[in-house]
């Protein structure tokens, strides 16, 4: 049996930017918005986190309230954007008004200047995400992390190309369910209400 829930961070300080590897903390709206998307549920026996404070923090305060043991995972960082990083869509289309249009229909051929390269970011999450199932797989978990290391993990399970992760639109505060039963392979689980 697998039950493993995936929670985007919140607004961070700074609103919409990318971020990726830059470490801004949660916004106060940011912390409602991961209260609101757990509410009073904590069925979790651990917690998964990226390292950076827009998720840590939050994973950290939740572990402590109800009890849950929480463990960091490097490889569920973000993708780093190289020279996009902390730069709004405002600012890079002011530069280049193509460059987001170009970027998001081949994002393995136009990446930003620097920015990991796409194969190597799907490669450490995947990573990640085998050696969870492989030793949790017993357990309901909770990983904390980003919009872009959830689309990987939910492009795995879909079993959709790479290059196609940034047609998932991942809001703040997400919260996508995985469950599988043995019989049929993890899927993604979308309740009529997460309650």
């Amino acid at each position: 049996m697998i039950a493993i829930d995936l929670l985007r961070h919140g607004e961070p300080l700074g609103g919409r930017r990318y971020r990726g590897a830059t470490d801004d903390p949660l916004s106060e709206k940011g912390w409602q918005q991961m209260e609101t998307a757990v509410g009073v549920a904590h069925p979790w026996q651990r917690i998964i986190t990226s390292p950076l404070s827009r998720c840590r923090d939050f994973a950290l305060a939740l572990g402590e309230r109800h009890g849950i043991p929480v463990q960091e995972e490097e490889r569920f960082t973000e993708i780093g954007f190289g020279d996009w990083e902390g730069l709004t869509a405002e600012q890079l289309r002011a530069q280049d008004p193509d460059c987001l249009r170009r970027f998001y229909h081949d994002p393995v051929a136009n990446r930003p200047r620097g920015a990991e390269e796409l194969a190597s970011f799907v490669r450490r999450v995947v990573a990640a995400w085998q050696e969870l199932l492989e030793k949790h797989c017993d357990s309901p978990l909770l990983i904390i992390s980003h919009a872009g290391v959830m689309r990987v993990i939910i492009a795995r399970l879909l079993g959709m190309p790479p290059e196609n992760i940034f047609r998932l639109q991942i809001a703040n505060a997400a919260l996508v369910r995985i469950r599988g039963d043995g019989e049929r392979p993890p899927a993604l689980w979308l309740p009529a209400s997460m309650s």
